[in-house]
């Protein structure tokens, strides 16, 4: 991937060249329907279900759950799309725009965190894609790849991550024209399976059990299943809704943008998460089974004749989702500054999702406390950014979505703007001291504002810090801008002034 380039969006489908420069208005195309698909193939997963287990466990009753993550789903769904009209009005990918508010280097301490939060989620897809390939060949051929406990061997496991993150690599490489192309028949395939999907897990909900048991939140928790629903959705997107969206027309409506981002987003993993708490309100043991083993657990109970097609479906969906992400997190990438080629940073992405995976998969005691935590921590700091990014689209709009802003200062933009920096590094401090973790490692750098006594209690253990470092970030710049009006525009040198026009894309 190249800092800028000049390619037609039409004919024969080719590597993507551009990369974090504005895309020009000649290679517009498409429409916003277009982003139902690629949001769709990403969350129409097995993983939906787990959710709603997840959700439920929190000590929710059924109806409780189901529209606590719903509501979770729809807010922060909701702020993915928003962030992604920023796509169509600039051309820039999102972690590139955030330089508007950031500036050119303070920009690059939101984009790491956003990009360890992408690698986190590559690095959960990938194992369980993995994982479910593993266990599909134990239970094809245990003689040659199963255990004598019926679990997949060694070689097995690692067989299945090589070849998952190899077709990974291999799609992502060529970048947006065949993800778009790729991901919509997948989004198809995939929805076609989950509907017979969701068919096949009826029976095993025990109807009559529905609503009996004894769990019931208070509104602490009842909030904090809606946090849980954020970070475990929408949040984890807040930096990738405009890499999608920017290849859109510059005037394309706004509100179809939000729409179809919102909906693609949070329409199948709704509808999974109440399948998914129906089943745990219903089936105790299985709550405690997802928590180390969220799709197997789910597809012990599918006929044989439907486990192995579904099986490799979920593969799939599971890779659709990695190959979006990867693609992603290239960009991520160039937006820190790294002067490297597309094969370099899938190289590297590659070698942080091998090292991340056998953790997960060798080292971590609970894939529930581990994802949770990851989840938690990590949403602190880019659920932050999107808010203060969020409230800064008002200063943006205004200035006419100049794209010279993501420039260096001297040629339009800023090096770093403090007013955003010192928001975000107030919410950071706030956030992580008051959530804390189920894994013992990250653990020791959270809840360092909690008390013993707190530390225990619903507000806590439900981490509503995320909220409250977004709340802080986005109210405390909102006062330092609009209150105390401190904008701090862009600064262009005499010299640069008059070729900035010329210079805007070498320096992006």
């Amino acid at each position: 991937m190249t800092n800028s380039t000049h390619q037609p969006a039409t004919g024969g489908i080719k590597v993507e060249a551009n990369g974090v420069n504005a895309v020009p208005e000649a290679e517009r195309y498409g429409k916003p329907a277009g982003l139902f698909p690629i949001w769709f193939s990403w969350n129409v997963s097995i993983l939906g279900m787990t959710y709603g287990i997840y959700v439920y466990s929190l000590g929710l009753s059924v109806w409780q759950s189901i529209t606590a993550g719903i509501i979770g789903y729809l807010l922060s769904c909701c702020l993915v799309g928003v962030l992604a009209v920023g796509g169509p009005r600039t051309g820039l990918p999102t972690l590139t725009q955030t330089r508007f508010c950031f500036g050119y280097h303070g920009n690059k301490f939101p984009t790491l965190f956003a990009y360890i939060s992408n690698m986190g989620w590559k690095i959960t897809i990938i194992t369980l894609a993995s994982s479910t390939g593993a266990a599909l060949f134990a239970r094809l051929w245990p003689a040659a790849f199963a255990l004598a406990d019926g679990k997949p061997t060694l070689v097995c496991i690692l067989g299945w991550f090589i070849v998952s993150l190899a077709l990974t690599m291999s799609v992502a490489i060529y970048g947006h024209q065949l993800i778009m192309k790729v991901e919509k028949y997948i989004a198809w395939l995939t929805g076609f399976m989950s509907i017979i999907f969701i068919f096949l897990m009826l029976p095993h909900i025990h109807w009559e059990k529905l609503g009996q048991s004894a769990a019931h939140g208070d509104l602490l928790t009842y909030i904090g299943g809606v946090v849980m629903a954020m970070t475990m959705v929408g949040l984890g997107f807040l930096n990738y809704g405009g890499d999608f969206a920017r290849y859109l027309p510059k005037k394309t409506q706004a509100s179809k943008v939000i729409f179809w981002t919102t909906t693609g987003i949070s329409l199948p993993v709704s509808i999974l998460l109440v399948l998914g708490a129906f089943l745990a309100d219903s089936n105790p043991d299985l709550s405690a089974a997802a928590a180390q083993s969220p799709i197997a657990s789910l597809t012990n109970l599918l006929p044989f004749w439907f486990y192995v097609p579904f099986s490799i479906v979920i593969i799939v969906s599971l890779l659709a989702a990695a190959i979006t992400g990867v693609y992603s997190s290239g960009l991520a990438l160039l937006a820190l500054g790294i002067p490297a080629s597309r094969a370099t940073t899938t190289t590297l992405n590659a070698a942080i999702i091998g090292f991340g995976a056998f953790y997960l998969m060798f080292i971590s005691d609970s894939f529930l406390a581990t994802f949770q935590s990851f989840l938690a921590s990590i949403s602190v700091v880019i659920g932050s950014a999107g808010a203060i990014q969020l409230i800064d689209f008002l200063r943006q709009k205004r200035l006419g979505w100049d794209v010279a802003m993501a420039n260096k200062a001297g040629f339009g933009g800023r090096d770093g703007r403090w007013t955003a920096l010192l928001s975000l590094g107030i919410a950071t401090f706030v956030g992580l001291g008051t959530i804390t973790s189920g894994d013992p490692y990250i653990a020791h750098v959270v809840g360092f504002l909690l008390t013993e006594e707190t530390r225990h209690s619903v507000f806590a253990t439900a981490n509503l810090g995320v909220i409250v470092s977004m709340l802080t970030g986005g109210v405390l710049y909102s006062l330092l801008t609009f209150g105390l009006k401190i904008e701090l525009p862009g600064i262009s040198s005499a010299q640069a002034a008059s070729t900035v026009q010329g210079k805007t894309q070498k320096a992006l």
